[in-house]
């Protein structure tokens, strides 16, 4: 006998869970999370099909100071040329036709199920765009902890905690010569791409057919760094206690470090990290906190550099060295 596999298809108990007085109730999105970082973030379309190819600047002519009737040494820059991936995050939605009949809302009662794969996959990205990592999982892209996972002068600063339980602030300047998302150059959308397929006959878990109605995600992105100065983290910031926790001087060291005068800075952390920034912008004296709207909504700005958060950057982070 087959097993039921509820986490992968809808049953007449969800319908019956979605659905009040003939009509299809508002479902309360208890696991949605904030991840202001897709709203920031800069797309730009990738010069390859399935990759993106960036030249950054390593060395500059310094020129040489001569006397008359003496020649100069010849001189040229050099340059590094990086390729950034991009993966492919999909998945299907599969609702059997009988099933959706039956629903005093049809229509709603498939969107009601395609928000939540909208959610699960903005999620995903989020949580790739923090600790992808394409030596482990090839499908991926590099997101930014195993690019900045070394305390490293002018990059990351170590807040001094140590073991599993601690969590990084990050900073990203966003912009098509410095930190951007790429989709594939003959792509036709931008994000998720969702495709209502309609009806389709499919196999149960027995292999036997069925109707059922289909909606297609894909997602094609990768993370590209043009310029490596553009991102900066605070990494090993205990979640708990009173050491090693978040420190203004650490956030103010590396806002200073940015380059392009700080243009298009923006500073993510977790709920944790928010809650040590509320509690000391709450002191009336403290100068470094202000707040502005982005989007039509209020946000916190240290030292006018906004500060957004990302429920996809863990508490439980290993301390790095």
């Amino acid at each position: 006998m087959a097993t039921l596999d509820a986490a992968s298809q809808l049953t007449l108990v969800e319908l019956a869970k979605r659905t009040n007085d003939g009509k299809i109730l508002e479902i309360a999105e208890t696991l949605n999370e904030t991840n202001d970082i897709l709203n920031d973030a800069v797309w730009v379309k990738a010069n390859q099909e399935t990759s993106h190819k960036c030249t950054r600047r390593l060395t500059l002519p310094s020129g040489t100071w001569r006397k008359l009737n003496e020649g100069i040494d010849a001189e040229a820059s050099q340059t590094l040329q990086v390729v950034e991936g991009i993966g492919m995050l999909e998945a299907y939605s599969k609702v059997d036709t009988a099933l959706v009949d039956i629903a005093p809302d049809p229509k709603g009662f498939r969107f009601s199920e395609d928000k939540a794969f909208l959610e699960g996959l903005s999620q995903s990205l989020a949580d790739a765009l923090v600790y992808g990592n394409a030596d482990t999982d090839p499908e991926q892209f590099n997101g930014l902890a195993p690019r900045y996972n070394a305390v490293a002068t002018n990059s990351v600063i170590s807040a001094g905690g140590s073991g599993s339980s601690t969590t990084s602030i990050w900073i990203v300047q966003w912009g098509e010569n410095k930190v951007h998302l790429i989709y594939p150059k003959n792509s036709r959308t931008i994000g998720i791409d969702m495709n209502d397929l309609g009806e389709c006959t499919v196999l149960d878990a027995n292999n036997k057919e069925f109707q059922a109605y289909r909606t297609h995600f894909r997602l094609n992105v990768g993370l590209a760094v043009r310029d490596p100065r553009c991102i900066k983290r605070i990494a090993n910031i205990e979640t708990s206690g009173t050491s090693n926790i978040f420190d203004e001087d650490h956030l103010i060291t590396l806002l200073n470090e940015l380059p392009y005068n700080g243009t298009g800075a923006v500073v993510y952390c977790n709920s944790t990290i928010r809650t040590q920034m509320d509690i000391a912008a709450k002191n009336e004296t403290n100068v470094n906190y202000t707040s502005h709207e982005i989007w039509g909504k209020p946000v916190m700005h240290f030292r006018g550099v906004p500060v957004r958060k990302v429920e996809g950057i863990l508490s439980t982070e290993t301390a790095i060295s």
